[in-house]
């Protein structure tokens, strides 16, 4: 096995997932949330019911695989869902984990570059893969060529602000352990950890933390990868300039908003006026935080009218909160705190939009919430506005017409 990369994974499937226990809880996250997925690519008004291909790049121990497969079955759409990953140690954990739920998954062992023979896809999804590859360009294009007409991706990469003091570290331990075998690498990482002096940048970096305290793979992963690079915000655009894509969307678009970091008024006049690549690259560097940029992507030219809009017919879903506790911190401060990665930014909400969430079922579209609540279209609209902009910014509303599918 001369590939590094394979060969760290075939070590250390990552991350690491216990397939018996598979059953206490599903691992949902961005991208490739089903509700995500049809807000960010297909307007929010996708018939699952109509036959949909996806295929998961580079799939691991299968989080992303387990996740979409279930919420589609639990949806009964009408979607095909194939893997694709080189190391058969975590196709193996990934299968276990669909054969527990009894789901139904085509698994492939193969490099991401075969992914065009395998298509064509509606959905690809590629979380934490092309910053691995020898030649991310060429992955990013494959994945591009395997896509069919009108569909799109959501992909992950690192970032390097969020990652401070990691990539010293992965030099430092190369030079020191480079040379053992991957299990040793691991014994001598983490003695070495021990003494890490506290000045050094990832002793000081609070965002990393999770992944050393994620096992010997999280370990592994983050600090004696072989092959691993990040991007910044303008690295992305380039990456998929170069592979005839476009951007639609951060999943977190607010965590690129220049204004809600800068407080001196005059600046944050020139900051609005900067387009949004710009703004968002400015973000990026004020806030220091960002470890991975995970953001939905379609061919260049097919961008437009791709994200859900809200009107009358959009179906809004709440995600990744209970709807009674937003409506409760709404109705009793007149607020909604968020908080991503250590930064903490509230928003303040007059207290009839707490009603308003509590109307949101997955089921109701916009103007049959307007009517519950006693307001013309035109009203209600204008108030839902200042509910969608918190919520749409930190990932927490998303539109998507699924209520054909429910049994």
């Amino acid at each position: 096995m001369t590939d590094p990369v394979r060969r760290q994974y075939e070590a250390y499937p990552y991350p690491e997932r216990d397939p018996t226990q598979e059953l206490q809880a599903l691992t949902t996250g961005s991208p490739s949330h089903p509700l995500e997925i049809d807000h960010f690519i297909f307007g929010g008004k996708r018939d699952w019911s109509q036959p949909t291909r996806i295929l998961v790049a580079g799939g691991g121990t299968g989080d992303a695989l387990v996740m979409m497969a279930q919420i589609f079955a639990d949806w009964c759409a009408n979607v095909e869902l194939h893997y694709l990953d080189m190391s058969q140690a975590s196709r193996e954990i990934a299968e276990a984990r669909i054969a527990a739920r009894g789901l139904s998954v085509t698994f492939h062992t193969g490099d991401l570059l075969t992914a065009p023979a395998l298509g064509p896809f509606d959905y690809i999804d590629c979380c934490g893969v092309l910053h691995h590859l020898p030649d991310p360009d060429a992955g990013a294009a494959a994945l591009a060529a395997a896509l069919a007409p009108g569909g799109g991706m959501g992909l992950m990469v690192y970032a390097p602000y969020g990652r401070s003091g990691v990539y010293e570290m992965q030099d430092v331990l190369h030079t020191l352990v480079g040379g053992d075998s991957p299990s040793e690498q691991v014994v001598l990482a983490r003695r070495f950890l021990e003494g890490l002096p506290h000045t050094s940048g990832l002793a000081r970096n609070p965002f990393v933390a999770d992944h050393i305290a994620a096992g010997d793979a999280g370990l592994y992963d983050l600090l004696l990868h072989s092959r691993d690079r990040a991007y910044d915000v303008d690295g992305v655009y380039d990456l998929l300039e170069r592979a005839g894509l476009e951007m639609v969307s951060f999943v977190t678009p607010g965590q690129y908003n220049p204004l809600a970091l800068i407080a001196d008024e005059e600046l944050r006049a020139r900051a609005a006026a900067l387009p949004v690549r710009e703004a968002s690259a400015l973000a990026e560097r004020i806030a220091g935080n960002i470890k991975t940029h995970v953001f939905y992507t379609v061919p260049q030219g097919t961008g437009a009218g791709r994200v859900a809009a809200p009107d009358g017919d959009a179906v809004p879903n709440i995600l990744g909160v209970q709807c009674a506790a937003l409506a409760k911190s709404i109705w009793d401060k007149g607020c909604v705190t968020l908080s991503i990665d250590g930064l903490t930014v509230q928003r303040r909400l007059p207290q009839d939009m707490a009603g308003i969430v509590t109307a949101i079922d997955g089921k109701r579209n916009l103007s049959s919430i307007a009517r519950m609540l006693g307001w013309d279209d035109k009203t209600f609209m204008k108030k839902f506005a200042n509910l969608y902009q918190p919520l749409n910014n930190y990932n927490l509303l998303r539109f998507s017409s699924r209520k054909e599918l429910q049994t």
